[in-house]
């Protein structure tokens, strides 16, 4: 009978807040019941200075203590909580989005007494919000490919302010620059030894950017929390230079890009990188074994040149810098060297 009780309180106490104008970053999974009992000093690597000075009565009624029981709590946890903790109260209530346990309960996540956790928590960051965030578990467990950011120590803090935040989802950054701001690093490697992009000098230096990055939208072709396909890419995309041509593999390009572009030897409507009517996007990558990648000519990301056309591409396991040399004309362009000799076309020929 008490937890539908907690539960229907829980719903007036949301159905008010929104009323009032807050937008509540609910859970769509339930986490178990936690004790809330103190653990053993030895264990505690954080603990409440109430609890720490004995002064039980700052929370609990002592008129209703009884042996092997402090007394009860007020019904409104939260309100308890900010009669200290008034700080965090005006910063959650003044957020456009509040996490619905830190306007409700905050013994959600934190244990009044003490933890061996860090800041009071019942568990570790992750698994505490996984507690609640069933799907995004669910996500992490199946992802053949892992964000070290979702599950590192921090994990969903890294992203997420686990109060409130002026910023959809609880994100302490705008998508976009949150992005950044972990790739811009210099000198980094992934687990395949690759040195991985520093994004702010990449964007900084190239003015042609790819569409999504101009939109500043990372999700376009990444997803966030774990996923199937290499670099979290939300569909297929060869990840080598070199890959046979189907379709399907370039699921991810044919989200926004026509595939016809690639489909007939002769065209003269749906591309301009042809000579005459000889479709060049045909000949380089319609193979059934050593198609060009889109990356051979293509920096997904940003370039010094119109329609991201690379100076350079890396090729091998050196990740030697294959020179493109592409220049562009009024109606074609040239590349010189490396790939093939010297090569000019023009779309307008006859």
């Amino acid at each position: 009978m008490l937890k539908v009780r907690s539960f229907i309180v829980a719903l007036a106490v949301a159905g008010s807040l929104a009323a009032a104008g807050f937008l509540l970053a609910t859970t769509t999974g339930s986490a178990a019941n936690r004790s809330l009992a103190p653990v053993p000093d030895a264990q505690a690597v954080s603990a409440h200075a109430p609890y720490l000075a004995g002064q039980c009565g700052m929370c609990h009624n002592p008129q209703e203590a009884v042996e092997g029981s402090p007394g009860g709590v007020p019904a409104d946890v939260a309100e308890l909580c900010a009669s200290c903790h008034y700080d965090m109260d005006e910063a959650i209530k003044g957020s456009a989005v509040a996490h619905a346990p830190a306007m409700m309960d905050c013994t959600s996540c934190h244990n009044p007494h003490n933890s061996p956790n860090p800041s009071l928590l019942l568990e570790e960051p992750k698994n505490l919000c996984l507690g609640c965030h069933g799907e995004i578990q669910q996500t992490i467990a199946t992802a053949r490919v892992q964000h070290d950011a979702v599950i590192d120590d921090l994990a969903c803090m890294n992203c997420h302010n686990p109060h409130a935040s002026d910023i959809q989802a609880l994100l302490t950054r705008l998508p976009f620059d949150l992005c950044v701001s972990c790739h811009s690093e210099d000198n980094k490697v992934d687990s395949d030894g690759r040195l991985l992009t520093n994004f702010s000098r990449l964007l900084a230096e190239n003015p042609y950017h790819h569409g999504p990055i101009e939109g500043k939208d990372c999700s376009a072709c990444h997803l966030t929390h774990g996923g199937d396909n290499h670099s979290l890419l939300v569909a297929d995309y060869p990840a080598a230079f070199y890959a046979p041509y189907d379709p399907d593999n370039y699921a991810l390009c044919y989200r926004c890009h026509n595939d016809q572009n690639m489909a007939d030897p002769e065209t003269t409507t749906t591309t301009r990188f042809r000579d005459g009517s000889r479709n060049l996007h045909y000949l380089h990558v319609n193979k059934p074994d050593r198609g060009r990648s889109c990356r051979a000519c293509h920096e997904v990301h940003a370039s010094e040149n119109p329609h991201q056309i690379r100076d350079a591409v890396p090729f091998g396991p050196r990740n030697w810098m294959l020179p493109i040399n592409y220049t562009k004309t009024d109606t074609g362009g040239s590349c010189a060297r490396t790939c093939h000799q010297t090569k000019t076309y023009d779309y307008t020929a006859e």
